[in-house]
């Protein structure tokens, strides 16, 4: 897949759409042209239903959308009709997805041929291991030990099923080996996009207020992926920090909304949330 043409690539993630104030941001995001994409970076709800609608919404105002699932759009959550759970709930994910035109980590990573291409867009889905440990706890029995004794457990514990992986981490590496085999199928003579839900190195997850909240925030597998597969930049989300840092040369973007609450006390929303990450902008 390819696209030639003078749009933007725009980037959002964790829309959280349960939120009725979020829900409004949603109905009034549009592209600036016909030709913009949109990267979405997860989170987009809970409920199977409400996450359909919106990325149809999206899919019919953008000229493609590339979704990368979050971990509540993996949740089995008791307000939901649909209670499959684990690989079977993002098999159906996908399904829904591909069923609107919409790219998931499961199809061809695109080509951008617009302005700052060629580039590979390539939506990853990779979990997490809890191996974003605290200094001094060496395991993960230690670390989540010391979670649950400052009262810093992600709801993941209760509604993210692994079925049929016997835990979150050991699909984490089964997501992680299938992954690093297809980047490095992607022609070396091209350079990426790399989108994932949960931050790609630790650096992102140092300023967490609660520290111990990076066990659920990614993998050290993924450590030298900006580098190893030539990353242009970096889209993730998950920490409702919006952000850019900068890891060997390659920029690495936050493009969350997050609740309500946080960005109504942080006075951040703009009136236009999309990140532009192509053409990238200047500064």
């Amino acid at each position: 897949m390819s696209g030639t043409h003078g749009g933007e690539l725009l980037a959002i993630s964790d829309l959280h759409v349960a939120y009725p104030e979020n829900r409004a941001i949603v109905e009034r995001l549009r592209p600036g042209s016909d030709d913009d994409w949109l990267i979405v970076a997860g989170d987009v709800g809970e409920v199977f239903s409400e996450i359909e609608e919106v990325l149809g919404l999206l899919s019919e105002r953008f000229a493609k959308v590339i979704w990368s699932p979050g971990n509540h759009e993996l949740w089995t959550h008791p307000k939901d009709p649909l209670e499959v759970r684990g690989v079977a709930r993002y098999e159906a994910l996908v399904e829904m997805c591909r069923a609107k035109g919409i790219v998931t980590p499961e199809d061809p990573y695109p080509l951008w041929e617009g302005v700052g291409g060629p580039l590979v867009i390539a939506p990853l889905f990779l979990l997490y291991d809890y191996t974003f440990r605290l200094d001094g706890l060496a395991t993960k029995d230690a670390a989540l030990a010391h979670a649950h004794e400052a009262g810093v457990v992600c709801t993941d514990e209760h509604f993210l099923h692994p079925d049929p992986y016997p835990t979150r981490d050991a699909w984490c590496r089964a997501r992680v080996a299938e992954t690093e085999a297809r980047l490095a199928a992607v022609d070396p003579e091209l350079r990426t996009v790399l989108i994932n839900h949960w931050p790609m190195t630790r650096l992102p997850t140092r300023v967490l207020r609660y520290p111990d909240f990076a066990l659920w925030c990614g993998t050290e597998l993924t450590a030298d992926w900006h580098v190893r597969f030539r990353a242009e930049t970096v889209v993730y989300g998950h920490l409702h920090i919006p952000r850019t840092t900068v890891e060997d040369g390659v920029k690495f973007q936050e493009v969350s909304v997050g609740y309500p609450r946080e960005w109504k006390a942080h006075g951040r929303l703009p009136e236009d949330p999309l990140r532009r990450i192509l053409p990238v902008p200047v500064a």
